[in-house]
């Protein structure tokens, strides 16, 4: 099964970009830079997911991202899902940050369980079948609404949504175009996806981020 090894974000300043989430997140391997800036509008058709343990991670980690420069899109607030909140970077990505969990339960940590890349894509089922001929594993499927691929004990998840469902959970306009300034790295032979998000090949990812 192809497993994600990591993400990386085309960056206009690399060095301010490593600052940021190095203060913000602290991701490690999990998430990789690259200075480049190929033209984009708008949404870039997708978001970057980090769970947690519970809400006083959220609010701990969503407040260095703040204090480090990302603009709010969407106040932390519980929902019926649990609670989180979205910022965007400086460098355009957008972050949600989110638990399933509604209260605390004990010290805050600012450990993420999971890194989810959420893909906006045009035709849900054609990318299912899509990315299951390129060896992931369904893990949940939600027809017409959701896809979560296995991660096999990796740090990485690759979940599909609709282009104007993930826009509008993010709390942004889904128009957009361009070049979507992420390219997602497994130990896979290079490919394109449907919707024009590229893959790269890189070793078998490490399951600690």
């Amino acid at each position: 099964m192809t497993s994600l090894a990591c993400v990386t974000l085309d960056v206009a300043d690399l060095t301010a970009a490593d600052r940021f989430y190095t203060a913000a997140f602290g991701l490690g391997r999990a998430l990789r830079l690259r200075q480049a800036q190929p033209p984009t509008t708008g949404f870039r058709g997708f978001t970057l997911s980090l769970t947690v343990a519970q809400p006083g991670d959220v609010d701990s980690l969503l407040g260095s991202a703040l204090e480090a420069g990302a603009t709010p899109v969407k106040p932390a607030a519980k929902s019926m899902w649990g609670y989180g909140g979205v910022v965007r970077a400086p460098d355009g990505a957008i972050w949600k940050v989110a638990t399933s969990a509604k209260k605390d339960t004990g010290p805050v940590t600012r450990e993420a369980e999971a890194l989810v890349l959420l893909l906006g894509v045009a035709d849900l089922g054609a990318s299912k079948r899509f990315y299951s001929g390129q060896g992931l594993a369904v893990a949940k499927n939600i027809p017409g609404v959701y896809v979560e691929f296995e991660a096999a004990e990796r740090p990485v998840k690759l979940a599909l949504y609709k282009r104007r469902a993930l826009a509008k959970d993010a709390g942004v306009a889904p128009e957009g175009t361009g070049s979507p300034r992420l390219t997602i790295g497994a130990a896979t032979a290079p490919f394109t996806d449907p919707d024009g998000f590229p893959w790269e090949t890189v070793p078998a990812p490490h399951p600690a981020l």
